[in-house]
């Protein structure tokens, strides 16, 4: 067993799920539950899953593809997430969207 990379991948894994849309599920779902033991192990479940799923992908990717390459591709696409979460937005990062007409707080309507 490969010590290093078994801590590295769990402390990599770890950081990242860390306020993740997973997370903010399991909460909001076990403080609206009477079993948060039942979302616990639901959700344990469902990250082993796709990591499993995740590590399946990367051997069968590794074995098709040069590991450069891999690399390279998922440079590519951390990048393009990175600048787009800088880009700013149509309506300039103003307002919260209001639910039905399509205004924004803090604006009036437009007749």
């Amino acid at each position: 067993m490969d010590w290093h990379l078994l801590g590295l991948s769990f402390i990599t894994v770890f950081l990242s799920e860390l306020g993740d849309k997973s997370q903010l599920a399991a909460i909001a779902l076990s403080g609206r539950s009477e079993s948060p033991r039942a979302v616990f192990f639901g959700a344990a479940g469902a990250l082993l899953l796709t990591s499993l799923l995740g590590v399946l992908a990367g051997g069968w990717a590794a074995g098709l593809l040069p590991v450069r390459l891999v690399k390279a591709i998922a440079a590519v696409g951390f990048a393009l997430l990175a600048i787009r979460l800088l880009w700013p937005e149509e309506d300039g990062g103003q307002g919260i969207s209001e639910g039905g007409g399509g205004e924004t707080l803090g604006t009036s309507p437009k007749a």
